[in-house]
């Protein structure tokens, strides 16, 4: 996380309403011979994430017992050139969202593995719109049970919530519009008009 407190004046609540709505960030823990890490996709729910692990990823054999765990969730992203400031004197720099939520992670038994797969798959479908939601009962038994044993159902309790949301607010409103219509004029980036819209939004 970015150390400048203008950079990290969102609430929680507007932190976690960015995790939940992007549903997929970089699951860290420490594992014996050093930090693991795997790409996920989560529910955000209250106060906890839902997710499973593939068995054989390191971090499901790392938590056998509960451990403490990181949740690292990416937004739009993008290069700043000091061109577009308009202003001299200014330098490059990387715009960003980030939220960065630490808690413990555990396993969940095998029991729970149907009715949380259920609720994943719920949340995405749902957010797609002009088709029925796809459900697992679409599935043959027989396979969604040889699909079931090579997963793991885990749960991650979140004990803090940090985010940074560097969106140039340490510059004048017309440098921050000029960065804006910069990067969203270079194209940058997959994700770089919705970093523009952000940046003129920012509230100082």
């Amino acid at each position: 996380m970015h150390p400048n407190p203008v950079y990290r004046q969102e609430t929680a609540v507007r932190n976690l309403a960015f995790a939940k709505d992007r549903g997929f960030g970089v699951l860290s823990v420490n594992g014996p011979e050093g930090p693991l890490a795997s790409n996920v996709p989560f529910v955000l729910r209250d106060g906890f994430a839902e997710m499973h692990l593939v068995r054989s990823n390191p971090i499901a054999r790392a938590i056998e017992a509960p451990a403490p765990a990181l949740i690292a969730v990416s937004g739009p992203d993008g290069y700043v050139s000091p061109d577009w400031y308009g202003m001299e004197d200014q330098v490059p720099t990387w715009n960003y969202v980030a939220v960065h939520l630490r808690g413990t992670l555990r396993r969940l038994s095998g029991a729970e593995l149907r009715g949380q797969l259920d609720r994943l798959s719920a949340e995405f479908e749902n957010r797609i719109g002009g088709k029925k939601p796809w459900r697992v009962d679409k599935v043959k038994p027989d396979v969604v049970e040889r699909l079931m044993r090579m997963i793991v159902p885990c749960r991650f309790d979140i004990a803090s919530v940090d985010g940074t949301w560097k969106l140039g607010q340490n510059k004048p409103v017309s440098a921050r519009n000029g960065a804006a219509s910069g990067i969203e004029a270079a194209g940058i980036g997959a994700e770089i008009a919705g970093l523009a819209a952000l940046m003129r939004a920012v509230q100082v």
